[in-house]
C-alpha cells in the first residue's frame, strides 16, 4: 500500500481552489458563488493543516483558526446582504446587484 503524503494532500486542495476559482468565475447566482469562495478557503485551510503537519509548527493551525473565524464573520455578513439585496430585487442574479444604490 502506498502512503498518503503531502502532495496528495496539496494536489487535492489545489483541485479543491480550482472548482471553488471556476465556481466564482462563472456562475451568476449569488448563493453559488458564496459556496465557491467558500471551498476555495477550506482548500486553503488544508493547505496550512497540510504544510503545518508536515514541518510540525502550530503556526499553520493558528492560520487555519483565523481563516475559520473570518469565513465565520463572512458567512454571517454575506448572506445578511444576500438576503437584504433578494428582499428588495427578489433575485440572487448578480448582474442585478450591479449597484447598492436603491
Amino acid at each position: 500500500m502506498s502512503e498518503i503524503g503531502v502532495g496528495h494532500y496539496i494536489t487535492l486542495s489545489a483541485v479543491l481552489f480550482t472548482i471553488g476559482a471556476i465556481g466564482v468565475l462563472t456562475r451568476k447566482n449569488a448563493i453559488i458563488v458564496f459556496m465557491s469562495i467558500e471551498i476555495m478557503l477550506n482548500a486553503a485551510n488544508l493547505a496550512f493543516v497540510t504544510f503545518a503537519t508536515a514541518i510540525g509548527d502550530l503556526g499553520g493551525m493558528v492560520m487555519v483558526l483565523i481563516v475559520i473565524a473570518v469565513a465565520a464573520a463572512e458567512a454571517a455578513v454575506g448572506l445578511a446582504i444576500i438576503v437584504a439585496m433578494f428582499r428588495h430585487r427578489e433575485t440572487v442574479n448578480i448582474e442585478a446587484f450591479s449597484t447598492m444604490r436603491g
